[in-house]
């Protein structure tokens, strides 16, 4: 195994999820955007996609690269994200002794751990952490199907796949910088359909998602209220749980979805404070994703957990330079293809 130094051949990120691709390249040493762009997608046709008729994800990935592109990209060396909810991480403790017998205990946590045949699944891991008489093991695995569909498509578009990480990595590496993320910290990702849960300790070391998102909150106050959806969006994204003549309503659509939510985190903590912490304590909760945008929702998660919880807006990290910049409304939907972006390209191991 050799490792690969891209000196001349920077990385570019991109982010496939169930309701959209995004594309973006930074100049890591300034932190400079170079390019970025996005495209909506139909998620039953990408579902389609990943399936097998590979179609309309490279139809929709040339479009994007060819006409929603604003700036350029430095090379066409991709660092590919897919949804932590099509992925499985685990993290698990070994006796030092172990080490020589290490795949062994890898397999045997595939076996019983993930729902799918070990056959189906490329599973890679390290040791992320090393005392005198313990290893801490994270492992992570995901179906060949969306690895190779994934990587497929980007190809057809002259892209080269150098990495494929979990999305919910990507942002892990970006809080890290910009939102004291070196604490232990509580990651709520919060897509148009998903909401990816992830607990950051040095490395994400468990995960969970649901199928509730920012879309999930509009359809609720829509059915709620009785109004249209293009209302009920704005009543999420100008209202949402702060104080005023709806509050209430508003609250009542919003609750039943957001204790899901709520309840996904518990078990997540739960099952670091139980297996994983080694007695530290997570300190905050950091709430990310476009469908984050509703007013309040820190203080929600605050008064539900007890830990201080707030949205986070890593942008301060990133210069756009003479770039026009997201529309605010939009920038969240970035984060995750720039913690892609900004993987350090002399780590990547071919």
């Amino acid at each position: 195994m050799a490792q690969l130094f891209y000196k001349d051949k920077p990385v570019i990120g991109l982010d496939v999820s169930q309701t959209g691709m995004k594309v973006m390249s930074i100049d890591r040493k300034k932190n400079l955007v170079t390019g970025y762009g996005s495209i909506d997608l139909d998620p039953a046709k990408v579902q389609e996609s990943l399936n097998g008729d590979h179609t309309y994800l490279q139809s929709n990935l040339s479009e994007l690269l060819g006409k929603n592109l604003v700036g350029t990209l430095a090379s066409n060396h991709v660092v590919l994200g897919i949804p932590a909810g099509r992925t499985f991480t685990r993290t698990f403790s070994l006796p030092t002794s172990a080490e020589n017998t290490l795949n062994n205990a890898i397999e045997l946590e595939v076996e019983q751990y993930i729902p799918i045949p070990r056959a189906e699944l490329y599973v890679d891991y390290e040791i992320i952490e090393r005392t005198k008489d313990q290893l801490t093991v994270l492992m992570s695995a995901v179906p060949k199907t969306v690895v190779d569909s994934c990587v497929r498509v980007t190809e057809a578009a002259g892209l080269r796949t150098c990495l494929v990480e979990p999305s919910v990595s990507a942002v892990a590496r970006l809080l890290e910088s910009t939102e004291e993320g070196h604490l232990p910290t509580v990651i709520v990702d919060i897509g148009p359909a998903s909401t990816d849960i992830a607990i950051l300790d040095g490395s994400i070391r468990v995960t969970g998602s649901l199928n509730v998102g920012g879309n999930t909150f509009t359809l609720d106050i829509a059915k709620h209220l009785k109004v249209p959806l293009e209302s009920a969006h704005q009543l999420k994204v100008l209202n949402g749980l702060n104080a005023g003549s709806r509050q209430s309503k508003l609250t009542e659509a919003l609750t039943p979805s957001l204790d899901r939510m709520v309840s996904e985190t518990k078990k997540v903590m739960r099952y670091y404070d139980e297996r994983l912490s080694d007695h530290r304590k997570l300190e905050q909760i950091l709430i990310v994703g476009g469908g984050a945008n509703i007013p309040g929702i820190g203080d929600y998660f605050t008064n539900r957990l007890i830990m201080p919880a707030r949205v986070a807006s890593p942008w301060q990290e990133l210069d756009f330079g003479k770039l026009p910049q997201p529309a605010k409304q939009f920038r969240p939907r970035y984060i995750t293809v720039a913690g892609l972006a900004s993987v350090n390209a002399g780590r990547i191991w071919l």
